[in-house]
């Protein structure tokens, strides 16, 4: 009793006292505040900018609250709300830092030789001017002090940090070392080879053509197309003998252009070179090769695919260059809009099902397709490729080389693959009745299948199946959607302006309810090679098979009834995000209209009218 009498002052005080003296301290210090403190960062950065709603900055925290561990930023990226230079750009903001967008144009060459190359590629620290005595180097991590404090000590100077994305710093040490490989004097070599004669003896002209691929003068000349081919961002180097002369083309964008023009002479042992380098057979000329060689450039392993073509002038050789690089991008690099990479990033991850992307040969799809694939978890996922050629080498999944000629088609490949327990099965193509058969019953199976397949917009592809021999039924039941796709060349940023279409221009416009828009072209200039283009950027179509979709499959699923129903639905068609892009200042309305082919004739005014 004693002791609870000790105790018994302490708590026999004035009530209303006691109260106050809680109050103050609550006001103190709280435990369950609802309205919980944070730091600021990157996610409401881009409430402020306007890239995100306050619902979508909402769902971030809620997530966040169940993985704490993930970034809110990555969070944004998957779910398609913002674009990786906005998400750099509110990275900025949030360091309280200038963000820039850099190219190679705007790095200072003398500022950027004060660091090492590969310490810029390690570091993601590349100096790009120099004002005085201060040093600008652009960053894609703001947030490395130590970083910042070593390129001080390494350069003794006082550095002035920009933010910028790693992709621009990759591109600036890219052109920087590609630029340094290409020293030779181009009419100094053909100077050179025109001294080469080719031995007319046919007993001798094998070993003489050996003989001469391996000489100076040729080895400079094939290094100097491929590199420069490289640094000036051609997908595919054409070799052509004509009647007088050999023609070098390089595809920049999708389209051909004339590099320079040589002495016919030089032809047989520029060929011979590249059969050497591609391991295929120099004394066969009157049979097509096909060969790979794998070199190095710029710092980064690059695969080259060799096919050579006889013709009435000789051999016609074609380099398709596989830079890895440019086909390992995030989803939101591919130029979707971000209602389309939203759901398209839907489809990817669920259980099973098909998905298919549709385009003409280089329009993009396994682009497309490879950066489905690197959104998924590789370690805790088996994913299977079955390609024909495998191009891409890709650490994060088992790639599969069909070859026909030892019996390893798509369908006896993927057949095996069905026994190697695989979560996700990539096909390079759909193209005949037992892979669309085989591919059918793993998506019924439980197993997600993407693959491609040729055909003018998403609702055909439906058709095509059909036609390949698959019961409209068994579409239905596994088919989850269908992506079409092309790449319309970008407006080139240095010389862009803005112009006044003519009247056959605007009424496209018109159709697609954007007829106020400022349109934009380019001039022409150095930079893009007088074409007025720099780039390109993908348009979309999306069709998802919803219930409504199934019925018409099962019950007519004409290509007429397919695109009218899609029509229906409100989605946007090639045409329409072309015309988005047209809008946003990306393209030009001739662009459009070049790849969506039908949707660019006039007969097909009256088709949009019915569908509005």
């Amino acid at each position: 009793m004693s002791s609870d009498r000790g105790l018994q002052p302490l708590w026999s005080g004035d009530a209303i006292a006691c109260d106050e003296a809680v109050q103050g301290l609550s006001e103190l210090y709280s435990p369950d505040r609802s309205d919980e403190s944070h730091v600021y960062d990157i996610v409401d950065a881009l409430v402020e900018m306007d890239k995100i709603s306050d619902d979508q900055r909402d769902e971030i925290r809620h997530r966040q609250k169940s993985n704490p561990l993930r970034d809110g930023a990555d969070m944004v990226a998957e779910a398609g709300w913002a674009n990786v230079t906005d998400i750099v750009a509110a990275k900025a903001k949030v360091y309280n830092m200038e963000f820039r967008q850099i190219s190679p144009e705007d790095v200072d060459h003398a500022a950027f030789g004060r660091l090492d190359i590969d310490y810029i590629r390690d570091s993601y620290m590349c100096p790009i001017a120099q004002e005085d005595d201060t040093l600008v180097v652009a960053t894609s991590d703001p947030g490395n002090i130590f970083t910042i404090e070593d390129v001080k000590r390494r350069t003794q100077m006082a550095v002035r940090t920009v933010v910028c994305s790693r992709e621009d710093i990759e591109a600036v040490c890219d052109s920087f070392n590609v630029g340094e490989k290409v020293d030779y004097n181009l009419d100094d070599i053909i100077s050179d080879m025109t001294d080469v004669e080719v031995v007319q003896d046919e007993e001798e002209e094998s070993e003489d053509l050996e003989r001469m691929a391996g000489q100076s003068p040729v080895i400079k000349f094939v290094n100097y197309v491929i590199s420069n081919a490289i640094r000036e961002g051609a997908s595919d180097i054409h070799i052509e003998p004509r009647e007088k002369s050999m023609k070098t083309r390089y595809r920049i964008d999708g389209v051909l252009f004339e590099m320079m023009k040589s002495p016919l002479k030089m032809h047989p042992a520029i060929v011979s070179r590249i059969k050497i380098m591609a391991n295929l057979d120099i004394s066969e000329r009157r049979l097509p090769q096909d060969g790979k060689i794998s070199v190095i450039v710029g710092g980064r392993g690059i695969d080259l695919r060799v096919s050579t073509l006889p013709t009435s002038h000789g051999e016609k050789v074609v380099i398709r260059v596989l830079d890895s690089k440019s086909i390992l991008r995030g989803l939101d690099q591919l130029g979707m809009e971000p209602d389309v990479m939203q759901t398209f990033a839907e489809q990817v991850v669920l259980p099973h099902g098909i998905m298919l992307v549709t385009g003409p040969t280089g329009s993009g799809k396994s682009t497309t397709l490879y950066s489905a694939l690197s959104q998924m978890d590789g370690e805790k996922l088996n994913i299977s490729t079955v390609e024909d050629p495998v191009e891409y080498e890709l650490d994060f999944c088992n790639q599969v080389q069909a070859n026909d000629k030892i019996g390893l088609t798509f369908a006896a490949a993927l057949r095996s693959l069905l026994r190697q327990d695989p979560d996700v099965i990539m096909l390079g193509e759909i193209r005949d009745n037992e892979t669309a058969r085989i591919a059918v019953q793993a998506a019924l199976t439980g197993h997600l299948v993407l693959s491609t397949l040729h055909t003018n917009d998403a609702a055909s592809s439906v058709t095509r199946l059909v036609n390949i021999g698959i019961d409209a039924y068994l579409i239905a039941a596994s088919l989850n959607a269908v992506l079409a796709q092309r790449l319309v060349r970008r407006v080139c940023p240095k010389c862009k302006e803005p112009y006044e279409a003519p009247d056959n221009i605007r009424k496209y416009m018109e159709l697609a309810r954007a007829g106020d828009a400022q349109l934009f072209h380019g001039k022409g200039c150095d930079q893009c090679r007088g074409s007025g283009y720099l780039g390109r950027v993908g348009i979309y179509e999306l069709l998802i098979v919803d219930d409504k979709f199934r019925d018409i499959i099962n019950n007519d699923p004409s290509v007429s009834n397919m695109r009218r129903t899609f029509h229906e639905s409100g989605s946007k068609s090639l045409f329409d995000d072309g015309m988005i892009k047209v809008s946003q200042g990306l393209t030009t309305v001739e662009e459009v209209l070049r790849v969506t082919e039908v949707y660019g004739k006039n007969e097909d005014e009256e088709f949009f009218e019915n569908v509005d």
